[in-house]
């Protein structure tokens, strides 16, 4: 038994070294107050902007050291999830409660910090037609929000706490899930503490081992997205949309790829939308027989962070028989990837900052 226990605890010993040469999983929590006003983007929404927002942003990030090949490539990143609260000071927009995922990126000797999150929110005063109609922003209770963050911040200044201030701005939109969307973008300065636990056992940050050549051969990508959405006429009701693409990507070194491929468009929205304006609207000249689906050709952009990516894309479309908010659009979202070949991805297809869909798709890289 004695025996026993000599092995155990030299082999606990071993496993604690062995931790410690590997990532020490340190981390921090911060929390900032904003204050802020709604960046009036569209004439339709003024009469929401009453007063200037306030709320809270709390956070939780894991730090990194390079112990993973990614981390060194973008100069030792925080990942995380955060929480915001916010009182949109008007009672017909009410509060805001988000939940994300975030990234935060550091310059100037890790004193600037930027950081980028995407997740959900939920609305407690949607558009109602009856109870409240003068909500023209948020058509449903759940919305897709992003916000960006510029923080001058600075680590550890007394036993782990820290300070932070800079500038954020939140938006929230359900992206045509249901109308009406004019959507909200709000503009805050923010200040706030942070605290790093174990901060006294943090290591160094490991160089890059990577060599600097890097070489893949083109892949071919086919995706298929789909979803709802709802035209900007309220009350027409929500349709599935699917979407297939075909591209090649060409990485270019360990961070980035272009990308050039088409896109095939089925949008049952559009097909009620042209019913809709050929039966209510007849001075529009829409016979009903308009043919709703599109083809578009793209070129993009795809950025790699760990598993994850961040993609860009431009298309234009090539067929194009009605004439639906331009022909041209983009797309921007986000890949993880399981394994080499197969990813999931959400994006948000649009025309300029006009959103038409949320897409859930998944793919394969050949």
């Amino acid at each position: 038994m004695k025996r026993f226990i000599i092995t155990y605890i030299c082999c606990f010993v071993c496993a604690l070294s062995y931790a410690q040469d590997q990532d020490p999983n340190l981390f921090s929590l911060d929390a900032n107050f904003y204050y802020g006003t709604i960046l009036e983007h569209n004439p339709a929404i003024s009469h929401l902007i009453t007063d200037h927002p306030t709320g809270l942003i709390l956070s939780y990030s894991k730090k990194t050291f390079g112990y993973k090949a990614w981390e060194s490539r973008y100069n030792y990143p925080d990942w995380g999830f955060s929480f915001i609260y916010q009182n949109l000071k008007n009672d017909f927009l009410g509060e805001n409660y988000g939940l994300y995922a975030h990234y935060d990126f550091y310059f100037l000797k890790r004193h600037l910090n930027f950081r980028i999150a995407q997740g959900i929110a939920y609305a407690s005063h949607p558009y109602d037609k009856v109870e409240n109609f003068r909500n023209n922003a948020y058509g449903s209770d759940l919305l897709s929000s992003t916000y960006v963050m510029l923080n001058y911040k600075k680590e550890q200044i007394f036993k782990g706490f820290g300070l932070q201030a800079g500038i954020s701005i939140i938006h929230y939109s359900n992206a045509n899930f249901r109308a009406p969307n004019n959507s909200t973008n709000t503009f805050v300065f923010n200040v706030g503490t942070n605290y790093v636990f174990n901060y006294d056992k943090t290591p160094e940050y490991l160089p890059s081992v990577e060599e600097k050549k890097f070489n893949e051969p083109i892949k071919y990508n086919l995706v298929y997205r789909g979803g709802l959405n709802e035209s900007d006429i309220v009350g027409i009701g929500q349709y599935p949309f699917y979407i297939i693409s075909a591209y090649a990507d060409k990485r270019l070194n360990r961070k980035s790829a272009i990308q050039i491929g088409a896109d095939v468009f089925f949008s049952k929205f559009l097909e009620e939308l042209i019913y809709f304006y050929s039966v209510a609207f007849p001075e529009l000249n829409v016979t009903g027989n308009e043919d709703w689906k599109r083809l578009g050709l793209f070129v993009g952009h795809e950025l790699f962070i760990n598993k994850m990516s961040f993609i860009t894309q431009l298309g234009y479309y090539v067929y194009y028989p009605y004439d639906f908010e331009g022909r041209v659009y983009n797309r921007i979202g986000l890949k993880r990837y399981f394994g080499d070949r197969f990813f999931g991805a959400i994006t948000l297809k649009s025309h300029a900052a006009k959103a038409e869909a949320v897409e859930f798709g998944i793919g394969v890289r050949l």
